[in-house]
């Protein structure tokens, strides 16, 4: 199967770490704009695990994933619920995933929680 930039970000921006992870530069940046800047693809995997652990118990709705892809930069509009026993939690999220051939350089995160009651809070589905 061709290596597919836009498949991997979008594995990557819906959790799926395990189909993504394998891209990742040995001294990929990812910036988590307004929350942290991790350094090198062991400090990535780290963060993604621990995100996966606390999303135990956590089901996942996304209401909107679009992806725009080109040959070495990919970028990933999401609106997500978590959905868990005690109540819901929506994030509306844009990742942009910068290549270097088959592997991740730079990772820029966006994020923002979300009212799902409030139509102008979100974008439209897509």
């Amino acid at each position: 199967m061709a290596f597919d930039p836009g498949a991997v970000g979008r594995a990557f921006s819906e959790h799926r770490f395990q189909d993504a992870l394998g891209y990742l530069a040995t001294d990929v940046k990812w910036t988590i704009v307004g929350y942290m800047v991790l350094e090198g693809a062991d400090a990535v995997r780290r963060t993604c695990q621990e995100t996966l652990d606390s999303l135990e118990g956590t089901s996942m709705e996304f209401d909107r994933c679009v992806t725009a892809a080109g040959a070495d930069v990919v970028a990933v509009d999401t609106v997500v619920r978590y959905v868990r026993p005690d109540g819901v939690t929506a994030v509306a999220s844009c990742a942009i995933y910068e290549f270097e051939g088959e592997k991740i350089r730079a990772i820029t995160s966006y994020a923002v929680e979300i009212d799902l009651g409030d139509p102008g809070a979100q974008p439209p589905p897509g």
